[in-house]
Formats: C-alpha cells, structure tokens, sequence
C-alpha cells in the first residue's frame, strides 16, 4: 500500500513540476514579447539568436526558439539526464509558444531604458528561475556550456559569459550597439534574478570556525540562536597542535547575530563562511530559543 502511495506522490510532484517549468516559459515570453523585444532589447544564448533571426528574416520567433534548441536538448539528455531533456522540452515548448500567444500584446512600458532592462530583466529571469528550480531549462546555451567545461580548463561561467558575448554581438547587428548593451545589462539583471528564485531570498551559509573555547561557543550558539553545531577534530599544518572545528549552519538572516556571538566569546577565532546552495534532512530545523 504505502509503494502505492509513492508512486502517486512522485506522480503528483513529478505533474507540478512540469506545471511550475510551463509557468515558467509563459512568463519569460510575457517578459520578452510585452517588455524587451518591442523596445528593441535582446536576450542572450539561443533566446537571443532566435529573436535576431526573427527580425532579420521574419520568420516567427517561437518556431526558431523551438528549432534552435534541438540539439541542446539532445545534448542535454545525452549530458545530463532523460528528466531533464524533458522538462526542458516542457519548458522551451512553453516558452515558443508563449512568444506566439504574447506578439500582439501591447508593450508595458516604452521608451524609459533603464525600466526596461530593470523590468525585462526581472521577469525574464523570474520565468527561467522558475523552470530551472524545478528541473527544466529554457535556454540550451547552458548545456552546451556544461560540456565544454568538462572538455577544457575554463569554468561553466566562464563559458556562457564567452558564448553570450558572441551573440550581443550579433545582437548589435539588429538592434544597434545600443540595444547590444541594453540587451546586455537586461541578461545580467535576469541572470542575478535566476539565483535568487532558485537558491531562495534567505539561503543558507555555513561557518567553520576554530576556536581556544569550542564547547563554550557551541553551546552559546544553541542557547542564543538555536542552532546546533558539530565538531571535527583538525590539525595545524605547522605546530601539529589539535584542535576541534565547529561547523555551523545558519540562514542569512542569523549571520550578524553568529558574527556577534563568535566576537563575544574569542574575537580571534579562524572563521571561515561558505555559501550554500540547498539544505535537506538532518537536523538543520531551527530549534525555539528559550
């Protein structure tokens, strides 16, 4: 019975992120078709090739958006995974026909540059956020970059920042140096909201931190933070001197209050942060402080 049920709640979940990568499409053509392309504004990667090819041939954006991204997705499925070729298929799918249901549609705003790269930018990322978090993709570019940096010494980053500077200068061709630039700074605005939608406004940091008073800090912190902490035993690679390294995991919003109680209780610890993208199980929940 309960095999039963799983099947249904991985059914179930497996529909609503197909629901989450298709809203996700639709509102990156509502951003692209009523914000960036009628003022004469770009994408980047294959979104950005497609709309030069659109306006130099008049061939309709959604069927290049479609066509284009083929063999990314075959890439993809090859790279990554058969789920994920998928829900970009759902994805770049909803996205071509999203940039068909959305032509006619006045644009919201005209005119005003930097609202428009703010705004296009914003939404724009919103809707790629919103099918990456949820397994999809809606631009192939990024596989193809995914490859590369397996085959050469460069980072993904360091490739789809190469790639896409590449197709700003096609951009240019169409919609001037200006609207190469606009086009630029909406993709940087887009690429930071991508971020935040999937990593969340809060996130997550965790503190390595090597201190004279371990047990006194980790119980501090429980005690004023609700956290609890673990220890690992580390070795200086000098003096051979044993220590115990806390490691801690907080949200964004505690890490002053962390900051706070490190200094009260040995200012000159060795604390080191790191960014963390996801947190799951243990015992990461935070506890009430009494």
């Amino acid at each position: 019975m309960s095999t039963i049920k799983k099947k249904k709640t991985n059914k179930l979940r497996m529909i609503l992120r197909g629901l989450l990568v298709i809203m996700g499409g639709f509102i990156a053509a509502y951003g692209l078709e009523t914000v960036l392309i009628p003022n004469n504004v770009s994408d980047g990667g294959v979104t950005g090739l497609s709309i030069v090819g659109s306006q130099l041939f008049g061939l309709p954006l959604g069927a290049l958006i479609a066509i284009i991204n083929i063999p990314f997705i075959w890439l993809g499925y090859q790279q990554i995974g058969k789920t994920f070729a998928f829900f970009s298929i759902i994805g770049i799918a909803s996205l071509a026909v999203g940039t068909i249901l959305f032509h006619h549609t006045p644009a919201i705003i005209k005119g005003d540059t930097l609202l428009i790269t703010i705004v296009g930018g914003i939404i724009l990322g919103f809707g790629m956020g919103l099918a990456l978090r949820n397994g999809g993709a809606l631009d192939g570019i990024d596989m193809l970059a995914v490859l590369l940096s397996r085959k050469l010494p460069f980072g993904t980053s360091d490739f789809i920042l190469f790639l896409n500077v590449f197709v700003f200068m096609i951009v240019s061709i169409v919609f001037g140096l200006q609207g190469a630039i606009l086009s630029g700074i909406a993709y940087f605005i887009a690429s930071k909201v991508i971020h935040i939608v999937e990593e969340g406004l809060s996130g997550s940091k965790t503190f390595k931190i090597i201190t004279t008073q371990p047990e006194l800090m980790v119980e501090t912190i429980r005690d004023r933070l609700g956290r609890s902490a673990t220890f690992n035993e580390v070795y200086g690679g000098f003096s051979r001197e044993k220590f115990k390294e806390i490691t801690c995991v907080i949200n964004r919003l505690e890490e002053t209050k962390l900051k706070e109680i490190i200094n009260d209780i040995d200012p000159k610890s060795f604390v080191t942060v790191y960014e963390v993208a996801e947190v799951k199980g243990g015992n990461f929940r935070k506890n009430n402080i009494h």
